[in-house]
């Protein structure tokens, strides 16, 4: 799964903590952290969320690319 190091680095990158991710997702921090560790899988919701939070595609999250540009 890939795409756990890529939600993990696209945090850190805007230099936020897994409890502001979780408050985004309307969730706890011991949950989206969960997802991050892949002790569960992330919902298609919270994968689009976070998509258009960090202004990547979806695509970029999953590891399908390595280009970040949403597509038009």
């Amino acid at each position: 799964m890939y795409y756990l190091q890529r939600l993990k680095d696209l945090r850190e990158d805007k230099d936020l903590q897994q409890i502001d991710i979780a408050n985004l997702l309307n969730t706890t921090q011991p949950q989206y952290s969960r997802y991050e560790t892949g002790e569960r899988e992330l919902p298609i919701r919270h994968l689009v969320t976070l998509a258009n939070f960090y202004g990547v595609s979806a695509d970029y999250i999953l590891g399908r690319t390595n280009d970040k540009r949403l597509y038009k």
